[in-house]
């Protein structure tokens, strides 16, 4: 019972009115509460041991790759000029102080312009670019923040940008959170602008910076900084050599954000605003050419493939960059001159050009079976190299890296022709001969030399003209000007093999020689570069560099030097020597082989020498040519031997691309005159005797518009060593220190013995048949053939090519005949068969009846 105090009654508890408690403190919200309360607990513990197995993971990563990049080695030429670089990603790391604060702003504008408040993460942009996207109905706007960015860059193995899974992006949050505890926001950002691609091969703001515009990151204005920071939305669709509207469109975007944030000032967003944009001329970042090529292969044999692509090697080089790129030009069009000259037959470089861009234009299912042969039109090589070092200024070892990579001037071994003369004449000076020494300009036979055949004559190719004529005796001084063929194989065979193969490879020339009179004449295979090293002794005094070499200088990043070239030299010949066949190769663009240079092909008379070098058969055109402080070789030829066409002279074909090359040196590598070296004397000779002139060196000789008898001196002054100066005077003319104490009778005066018939009444009788009927045995009718064709030759035009068949001297009224000249072969017995078809059978004899 209850008791009411209002009506003083009592009432039963069951009649008042029943408690409710609150809904929070009724049984099924505690439920649902605890449940949803322990499940919060185990969510959240579930949710801190995941963080903590998340940062775990991101805490494995090995953040020192942030700062490891893979930077490109740098090749740079002698002047320090960018040639090129050695690399998987085109990247040059700087340091913070050296991008530009212009950089800064715009990068953070452009891409994150809550870089500084947010932790790595910004989960602001995250909600607001969900709500953009979803008001979109696609995705338009990406929340990632430059850390975010930065660790996809550096770890591209453990977080793919490919990956879309949940897994890969909480990882990359985690990752970039760790990024923010480890460093600061400035180094971030330096770490960002050095790892980013910004298109067309540059990574990095360094690279990007030098490519676009010519210029280092420190250097960026407002408008260029705003126009890298816009390239990093989409690199290859905005750049400025692509799309240039797009890419000032997106440089403006930028600026507008820049003005937002109030990064710059309203007059600074209008000044930029109205600059065009400037950029660079584009080059390949894959800058292909046969130096570079040399360099890269040079630096990974010493280094290792990974150190030369990644570990941002500084290269110094001897090229001459402006050098190199004339000699391309000079070679390029040159031989575009040759393949329209007529009765040039074989594939033309723009035929092959135009095959080669055909098949790169081809899909991959379309190049399988479709390979392309390699080239077969007329090649060229170039070498520069100084005198004083080795150093090689220019190397072109084709007319294109990028049809073919093969190098012609350091792999191509070709026979150099009567380019290989100087060193014949080098050896010959050593051993005591002289530019004075009298030689035999007449027919050879072949059979000495065995060039272009093993029967008849050896031809004329050397004098590089159709009309040469043989002259009978010449000094040595004027067969190398001329490039005299019989007269230089003479000298050779005085000379010896055996001493001209020791200098030719103390020269240079490492191929093997072949021990051959035939290498007289060049026909021995060498390369461009050993011929060009051979050649620079003579401009420098009988000594050569030690070796060629086209890296001065290695650095590391650091600036540490790792390599250095030390050049050297070599004594290979004298100096007297080296002088004497200076003024011949001197004489050679005065008045020889090459006496156009100073007049149709414009080079100015500065103090030069040269050598032009035609092989047989017209299969090589060389020219070997220096000044004082440089030697320059050219070659031209077919990859595969073959007549490049009839009359393809030396100094038609590759004398105009070393007269180009060279105007492009005297600027800066000045020739200076040659000093004649102690030893050389001048003296009086006599071109009969090659001795000592005398008073009676005379000869008789008929003025040919008077038709008078005169008297002619038969000297010549030359340079000589004491050694090389004869020591006698002319026997020839009688007047020479040898003196005779026999009676000197002169020649009409020899008593002789009487003739039984008197010789001038008899009449020749002139053969109608040869002299022998029937076999031969001994070729006695070719054996006076021979010598009758050869001797006709004497003084005539010589045939350029070795051959069987000569033109012999017409006789009065007659026209020129032709003779078969070859070797003498022994006569074959007759077979059994010919005896049985000529011989009379009798009839067999009936056998006997016993």
């Amino acid at each position: 019972m209850t008791y009411c105090a209002a009506f003083g009654t009592r009432q039963p508890m069951w009649d008042l009115p029943r408690y409710k408690p609150p809904f929070y403190r009724r049984t099924w919200f505690l439920s649902v509460s605890t449940f949803f309360a322990a499940v919060a607990v185990i969510g959240g513990v579930f949710l801190l041991i995941e963080r903590d197995r998340w940062r775990k993971k991101a805490a494995a990563f090995d953040y020192n790759k942030l700062e490891d990049m893979e930077s490109a080695s740098i090749i740079f030429d002698r002047n320090g000029q960018a040639l090129g670089r050695i690399f998987i990603q085109n990247r040059d790391q700087v340091s913070a102080d050296q991008l530009s604060p212009w950089l800064y702003k715009s990068v953070v504008a452009a891409e994150d312009n809550r870089f500084y408040q947010h932790t790595g993460v910004d989960y602001y942009g995250i909600a607001r670019a969900a709500i953009r996207n979803y008001q979109a109905g696609r995705t338009r706007q990406g929340a990632s923040t430059l850390t975010q960015q930065l660790a996809r860059n550096s770890f591209p193995i453990e977080l793919p940008s490919e990956d879309r899974g949940y897994k890969r992006k909480l990882l990359e949050i985690f990752v970039a959170k760790e990024i923010e505890h480890r460093f600061s926001k400035p180094k971030i950002l330096e770490l960002y602008l050095n790892r980013v691609f910004f298109g067309d091969g540059f990574y990095g703001a360094e690279a990007a910076s030098r490519g676009y515009f010519a210029k280092h990151a420190k250097d960026l204005n407002l408008s260029e900084a705003a126009t890298l920071a816009g390239l990093l939305k989409s690199p290859n669709k905005l750049s400025p050599w692509r799309n240039r509207k797009a890419c000032m469109d997106q440089r403006n975007f930028v600026l507008g954000r820049m003005l937002e944030l109030q990064q710059i000032s309203k007059e600074e967003y209008t000044a930029t605003m109205s600059q065009d944009l400037i950029v660079k001329n584009r080059r390949s970042v894959h800058q292909e050419s046969y130096a570079l090529d040399l360099v890269a292969q040079q630096v990974i044999a010493q280094y290792g493939r990974d150190a030369a692509i990644s570990d941002g090697y500084r290269i110094y080089t001897t090229i001459d960059g402006e050098l190199q790129r004339k000699a391309e030009k000079a070679l390029r069009e040159q031989l575009d001159v040759v393949e329209r000259h007529e009765g040039f037959d074989h594939q033309t470089f723009s035929k092959y050009d135009n095959d080669f861009r055909a098949h790169q234009r081809l899909s991959g299912n379309e190049v399988e079976g479709n390979i392309l042969p390699p080239p077969a039109y007329l090649q060229g090589a170039v070498v520069v190299l100084d005198n004083a070092t080795g150093g090689i200024l220019t190397l072109v070892g084709g007319r294109d890296f990028g049809h073919s990579s093969f190098n012609r001037a350091l792999a191509s071994r070709r026979p150099p022709g009567t380019a290989f003369k100087p060193l014949v004449y080098a050896a010959a000076f050593e051993r005591g001969f002289g530019p004075g020494t009298i030689l035999q300009d007449t027919v050879i036979d072949n059979r000495q030399v065995m060039i272009g055949g093993v029967t008849g004559i050896l031809g004329e190719w050397g004098p590089e003209r159709v009309d040469n004529k043989y002259e009978g005796s010449i000094s040595a001084r004027d067969a190398l000007v001329k490039s005299k063929n019989a007269a230089t194989v003479r000298l050779g065979m005085m000379t010896g093999l055996d001493h001209l193969m020791p200098l030719a490879k103390a020269a240079g020339i490492d191929s093997p020689l072949r021990p051959f009179p035939a290498t007289y004449l060049g026909s021995s295979e060498v390369t461009l570069m050993e011929m060009t090293l051979a050649n620079t002794i003579f401009p420098d005094g009988g000594t050569r560099p030690e070796r060629t070499f086209i890296i001065r200088k290695i650095e590391d990043q650091a600036g540490n030097v790792v390599f250095q070239a030390k050049p050297g030299k070599v004594r290979v010949i004298k100096d007297t020597t080296a002088y004497e066949i200076h003024t011949c190769l001197a004489d050679v663009l005065e008045r020889g082989t090459a006496d156009k240079t100073f007049t149709e092909l414009g080079l100015k008379k500065f103090p030069l020498g040269g050598k032009t070098g035609t092989a047989y058969n017209f299969t090589d055109a060389w020219f070997l040519g220096y000044s004082s402080a440089v030697t320059c070789g050219v070659w031209a030829g077919f990859d595969k031997p073959s007549t490049i066409y009839r009359g393809a002279f030396s100094n038609e074909i590759a004398l105009p691309v070393w007269a180009e090359v060279m105007k492009s040196t005297f600027a800066t590598y000045r020739p200076k005159e040659f000093v004649q070296p102690k030893g050389i004397i001048k003296v009086e000779l006599c071109s009969a005797s090659g001795q000592l002139a005398t008073d009676k060196c005379f000869e008789t000789v008929e003025n040919k518009e008077t038709g008078e008898k005169v008297q002619r001196r038969t000297t010549f002054f030359e340079i000589a060593t004491e050694e090389q100066a004869p020591k006698v005077g002319c026997e020839v003319h009688n007047g020479g220190a040898n003196r005779s104490f026999v009676k000197v009778i002169p020649g009409e005066e020899w008593p002789r013995a009487a003739l039984a018939v008197d010789v001038s009444a008899v009449q020749v009788v002139t053969l109608k048949a040869p002299t022998v009927i029937g076999f031969d045995p001994y070729n006695s009718i070719q054996s006076v053939n021979n010598a009758v064709a050869m001797s006709s030759l004497n003084g005539q035009t010589a045939p350029v090519n070795s051959s069987a068949i000569v033109t012999g001297a017409p006789a009065p009224g007659t026209a020129p005949q032709e003779i078969e000249v070859r070797r003498a072969e022994p006569v074959q017995p007759m077979q059994e068969q010919t005896l049985l078809d000529t011989t009379i059978k009798p009839p067999p004899i009936p056998p006997l009846d016993f």
